[in-house]
């Protein structure tokens, strides 16, 4: 009996407390529902927040004491229901939650889409934006039981296959070089130290590379109907360890070219070269020619692939356009890696 009198007085308290409408709402519809003696112990476990049913006796005892503890507190009103205004909400996000899905697919599929080797996009996007039309770079066979540059079994990450067909074609259209087409695909040492003004320079390069052993140098040169002038020498080293010492000590500077090329008298580091095209195994140093140009403006390009250190210079009077340079540095750094 006292616990009758306790669980009317908590239903009393709620009724009665301010603001408590819904809460009063709710009491009702649920004497309603189940009538009898067991509504007013069903009003009690409403009005204390508990989602437990009228038939588990146990739990309701439960939630008496603990409603008889509290008779003093503030009671724990019920959760709400879902009404009607809420179906719009629903409906929102579940738009919301499909968009963004979407929004997902469309980003991975752009991100597919970068990231295809530059031998999967014909020559590097459309001729309209300056790039060159080169034919489809194909890599030279390797010799029966060689490794790849690359492969963990190659600890000299050497290039076996022939050097000469490891250098970049020149595009549609372009004049070759007649002082770098040789028929054999070979030049001289001294061909390439050409490239080099300064006495200083050739004669420090020229016994560096007789000390460290360089093997031979590959060679290609063009050019282009613009008037763009392209020179390619590949110089290949015993060990890419060899080359690597070479390309750090003699064609790496922080800021500047460390080497003067003919028509290049100051350089500055090229800032605008995409990070982007550089491979995992081919590192290149990018160097542009600052304002104001002589006769022509340099660019120039130096590459490390392994045993090899490349040069891509690019030369055009009034200016090198970015463009090709950086497509033709990338499709090099291509072949080599």
């Amino acid at each position: 009996m006292s616990e009758q009198k306790a669980i009317e007085g908590v239903i009393e308290g709620v009724i009665e407390e301010p603001g408590a409408e819904g809460v009063t709402e709710g009491v009702s519809e649920e004497r309603e529902q189940a009538g009898g003696a067991v509504a007013g112990r069903e009003q009690a476990a409403g009005a204390a927040g508990e989602r437990e049913q009228a038939d588990g006796v146990v739990a309701e005892r439960e939630q008496v004491g603990g409603a008889v503890a509290g008779v003093g507190q503030e009671p724990v009103p019920p959760a709400p229901r879902a009404t009607r205004a809420s179906r719009p909400l629903r409906g929102a996000l579940r738009w919301a939650a499909a968009l963004a899905v979407f929004a997902v697919f469309g980003a991975s599929t752009a991100y597919g889409v970068t990231r295809l080797e530059r031998t999967d996009v014909p020559g590097l996007g459309t001729a309209s934006d300056g790039r060159w039309d080169y034919p489809e770079l194909v890599r030279p066979p390797l010799p029966k039981g060689r490794p790849a540059p690359f492969a963990s079994s190659n600890k000299a990450t050497a290039h076996y296959a022939d050097l000469r067909e490891l250098v970049l074609p020149a595009p549609r259209g372009a004049t070759a070089d007649k002082t770098l087409a040789v028929s054999h695909g070979w030049v001289k040492t001294g061909t390439f130290l050409d490239e080099y003004p300064l006495k200083d320079d050739r004669e420090l390069l020229g016994g560096v590379f007789r000390d460290r052993g360089l093997r031979h140098i590959a060679a290609r040169g063009w050019t282009t109907a613009d008037g763009t002038r392209t020179r390619i020498y590949l110089l290949q080293f015993g060990t890419g360890l060899v080359a690597g010492e070479v390309q750090q000590e003699e064609f790496a500077g922080y800021d500047h070219a460390p080497r003067t090329l003919r028509g290049a008298p100051s350089t500055e580091l090229d800032g605008r070269f995409p990070d982007t095209w550089q491979l995992p195994n081919v590192t290149h140093y990018a160097y542009d020619e600052p304002r104001p140009y002589g006769a022509e403006q340099v660019r120039q390009a130096y590459l490390l692939a392994g045993d090899v250190i490349g040069l891509v210079v690019q030369s055009r009077k009034g200016d090198a356009r970015a463009v090709p340079f950086q497509q033709t540095v990338a499709l090099q750094e291509e072949l080599l890696g």
